[in-house]
Formats: C-alpha cells, structure tokens, sequence
C-alpha cells in the first residue's frame, strides 16, 4: 500500500511545475509600489539600498512612479554587480515592452563605461543559452544595441544590430561564433529594416521612451514607438532562419552596470569607472504571452 501511495504521489508531481519551473502570464508592472509581484532583486555585487528602490517618485517626470536603479561607484565591473531585477518564474514567447530613461552622463562623465540592459536571460544545463537583449552604453545615448545569444557554453551564437538613431544609420548588422568570433554581415530577412529613418534628436537620456520586442519561434522584432506620432518604428525585423533565435523559455530581467572593456561605438575611451551614483529611470515593464 505504500509503495502505491509513493508511486501515486510521484506521478501527481509530475503533472503539476514546481515553482522553479512555473510561467508567468500576462501582466504589466508599473512600479507604482515598494514591492514587486512580478520581479525579484537579483544583484551579486555590494549591498546598498540606494541602488535599487520601487515606486519612488521620478525626478524628471511630473506624476510618475519609477524603478530607480543607482550605480555604486565602489562597485565592481560586470553584469551582474550592478542593480538588476529578475522576473520571479519564466516567460517565453509574446510581446515584451518597456519605459525607461537612461541617465545623462554628458556633462559629469562623458567617457563612463556603463550599460543599461533591457533583456530576457536564462543559461540551460541542457538547452544551452537563452537571451534576447537591448542594450545602451550610456556614453552615447544615441546608439542602441540589440540581439540575441543563444548556444551551449562554448560554442555561443550572437545575431546583433547596432544603430545610430539620432542619425538613422544602421551601424551594423551581423552574426557571429562565441564572444571573439568573426562577424559576418546579415542579408535579406535576417536585414530588416535595411535603412532606419532618423529620429529628430533622439538621446535616450533626455525622455522616456517606449521600447519592445515581439518573441516568436521564427522570428524576432524590436521596435519603439516614435515619440511625437506614437507609431511603432520598426528597429530589426529578424527572420528568415532560425539562427539565433531562442527557442526556450527564459527569465525577463532588466540591470544596470559597468564595464570597463567594453566602449561604446566611436568612443574608445568609454570606460571609466562611475565616478557618480547615476540613476536609471524605469516607469514600467510589460509581458504579454502569446
């Protein structure tokens, strides 16, 4: 009778997720209080509470609440130092969007090395890397990244464009074998728009802005929406082949951190360490399952 009750039990288990392995479902999180339902604080560098808080008031922006997130300028470079939020279970395929503000570095720290990092991330045992990504080094505010990596340790796939808004110049698109591989330029679907429109004085630093990436199995789309008309400018429409593309479910995570290898495009010498606890401004972040 009890080896039935065991084996009763065990197949029970396995019909319901384990809260490691649960989903999110739709949601939109405004920041509006001290507390997340939907994210948890994930930093591994020094602890210091005016890195991270929710539902503050943003100072530059009349009536909103934000997630500030602060650089510790005692912090060390990497990723995973700096402030981040992870979302508490997985999310997959659907429509991910955000606003946030990057801070203004321009007349304190022009050559700070720091990225703000808008993304879904998760390494699996098994199925290697999940990641979708948005990227601004804040030295140039004007510059966008964006991509994917996917792959097992080792042997890690990069698809990638990079972008000047302000200018419409589509700076590069690309794919590439592991951190130092050879780039090879992207053609054809996987080339997406092939020209972008200038955004009259785009600076991600001066306003909020609206981003977002649509997430399917055979295709990837990052886009905004244009700050006067509210249109949805299309910024990579990647398809065409599954290169690049991940296929399992991951964690949806935002951060905020130094580097010191790693410039933004056209400034070598963006690499300083924070000197100032600058501050990243999220109003909210949204999930829409598909």
């Amino acid at each position: 009778m009890n080896y039935l009750f065991l084996l009763l039990f065990m197949v029970a288990l396995s019909l319901f997720p384990n809260e490691s392995q649960k989903k999110h479902k739709s949601f939109l999180e405004d920041f509006s209080l001290s507390k997340s339902k939907n994210f948890r604080y994930g930093s591994t560098g020094i602890h210091a509470d005016f890195k991270h808080k929710m539902g503050i008031a943003s100072p530059s922006e009349a009536e909103t609440s934000i997630l500030s997130f602060k650089l510790n300028p005692e912090e060390k470079a990497g990723p995973g130092k700096g402030p981040e939020i992870i979302s508490k279970h997985f999310t997959h395929f659907g429509t991910y969007s955000t606003r946030l503000k990057v801070p203004d570095v321009s007349e304190k720290q022009e050559n700070i090395g720091a990225v703000v990092g808008y993304f879904t991330y998760q390494e699996d045992d098994k199925e290697g890397l999940s990641e979708i990504d948005f990227e601004w080094l804040i030295a140039d505010p004007r510059i966008i990244y964006m991509g994917t990596w996917t792959g097992e340790h080792g042997k890690l796939q990069r698809i990638g464009r990079i972008i000047n808004l302000a200018e419409g110049k589509i700076i590069e698109t690309i794919s590439k074998a592991n951190y130092d591989g050879t780039t090879t330029p992207l053609t054809g679907l996987q080339n997406i728009p092939e020209s972008i429109p200038a955004i009259k004085n785009y600076d991600a630093s001066t306003q909020f802005y609206t981003y977002g990436f649509d997430w399917e199995s055979d295709r990837i789309r990052w886009w905004m929406l244009h700050p006067e008309t509210a249109d949805t400018v299309v910024l990579w429409d990647y398809q065409g082949s599954q290169l690049g593309i991940p296929q399992h479910a991951s964690k949806y995570r935002m951060n905020f951190w130094h580097t010191k290898d790693w410039a933004v495009e056209g400034n070598p010498n963006s690499l300083e360490k924070p000197e100032f606890p600058f501050e990243l401004e999220v109003d909210w972040m949204g999930y829409r399952k598909k």
